[in-house]
């Protein structure tokens, strides 16, 4: 743990030590940012050391490239990060960062890995979390891989491919009739009675679930920094003009400028930080509507509603952040309507190859909103996050569309042909 200098909170700035697991600020419940040394870290962090380290036989090219600059654990890894740039067949200025290309095909798996490597060096042996769907999967996947046993609390009409998978991985899971913030609120009142056991004697302590819910413990913001290393390093330690990121939680908008942050502290970037553009559904628009208003806080979104699941968060625990690094920046907060998103992903899919999942198609239809009014040319340099594969969504994207699929089976099938008489 040598390279954590402390966790800092993010709202009052109270330090709190590493050694020990840790979720919010004890003082205010403010998330917990992992603080190095970067002083020191100069004289030995080097951008050639990144390559160097990518190259080494039997270690990951992923995101683990960056170790330099990430907790010192052995880290639980399924190969994640150092997702491809894909350069648009339309926009010249415009690549998409493919998520999908992850395990568990999303950006997920960064966050996960980070968390699940540090419950691991902790010695935890239940890790539990709400979920939209996507970081369920990665949590589960990474869980079974650090023989951590994963409770995971999804809404019960989440894209079948988050069950099976969350099922396939052996997670302990549970269905909830209502949204990602109904699952937090069980998932806090589960821990919190089983710690009431614990005090009583009636429960042994190592038993009780550690939450790693969004921005609830320190270190899935480590694993989703990684993608503002890797955009960087891929357009040749350069920023681009603009970065846009779907947003639920946040936890990938925030991690990017922290990792700008401390590229430019340790000098391998310079130069002026990209606009951060913020895009959800309208159905569920929270920041948007606080973007809008001039708030520093979102209202909890009432009547949540929209076939993205991923950006179906009523009240992001971590708003304020979002919010200030978005204006900082000069972007912006955009909200598309679900027809334009999945208007978006037939656009994509046919003129690009590409099958993207709803909440990256929320990314790609604001793209073309602000080209549109002018606030973006198709020759400004754009990073676009496609945050997951497309045929994760297979049921979602297939009800939108209106496609059914009929299946009829023969009433008697032949036996023989190739290997018996017919």
């Amino acid at each position: 743990m040598s390279r954590i200098a402390f966790l800092e909170c993010a709202v009052c700035g109270n330090r709190v030590s590493a050694e020990e697991p840790q979720t919010v600020c004890p003082v205010d419940a403010g998330s917990l940012m992992v603080r190095y040394d970067l002083e020191a870290l100069k004289q030995t962090a080097k951008r050639e050391n990144v390559a160097a380290l990518g190259a080494t036989p039997g270690r990951s090219v992923g995101m683990w490239r960056y170790a330099d600059v990430m907790p010192d654990v052995d880290p639980v890894t399924l190969g994640e990060g150092f997702t491809p740039m894909l350069q648009s067949q339309r926009y010249d200025g415009l690549v998409v960062k493919e998520e999908a290309a992850n395990p568990t095909g999303t950006f997920k798996a960064r966050g996960m890995a980070a968390a699940v490597s540090m419950a691991k060096h902790y010695g935890l042996k239940h890790l539990a979390a709400p979920s939209a769907g996507n970081a369920a999967g990665a949590l589960a996947a990474y869980a079974a891989a650090a023989g951590i046993t994963a409770h995971i609390f999804m809404p019960k009409d989440v894209p079948f491919a988050n069950i099976l998978e969350a099922k396939a991985y052996g997670a302990d899971l549970t269905l909830v009739d209502g949204l990602i913030s109904d699952c937090g609120r069980m998932v806090a009142e589960r821990i919190a009675e089983q710690k009431k056991l614990a005090a009583a004697g009636e429960m042994p302590a190592n038993e009780v679930w550690f939450e790693v819910s969004t921005m609830k413990e320190p270190f899935r913001v480590e694993g989703k920094k990684t993608m503002g290393y890797e955009l960087v390093e891929q357009l040749g330690w350069k920023y681009p003009d603009a970065v846009m990121y779907p947003t639920g939680g946040g936890v990938g908008l925030i991690g990017m400028w922290k990792a700008f942050e401390e590229m430019e502290a340790l000098g391998w970037v310079s130069g002026k930080r990209p606009k951060m553009y913020s895009l959800q559904a309208a159905g569920c628009a929270p920041l948007a509507k606080a973007f809008g208003e001039g708030k520093t806080r979102s209202e909890f979104f009432a009547g949540a509603e929209t076939m993205a699941s991923g950006l179906r968060v009523p009240k992001p625990y971590a708003d304020w952040m979002v919010l200030e690094i978005v204006r900082e920046s000069g972007g912006e907060v955009i909200a598309v309507d679900d027809k334009a998103i999945f208007d978006s992903v037939g656009d994509w899919g046919r003129n690009e190859g590409l099958l993207l999942c709803p909440e990256g198609a929320a990314a790609t239809a604001s793209y073309d909103k602000l080209l549109a009014e002018g606030k973006l040319t198709a020759s400004d340099r754009v990073v676009l996050f496609n945050t997951g594969a497309g045929l994760k969504y297979v049921d979602t994207i297939a009800e939108a569309w209106g496609i059914r699929r009929e299946v009829v089976l023969p009433k008697a099938l032949p036996v023989g042909g190739i290997i018996t008489p017919v």
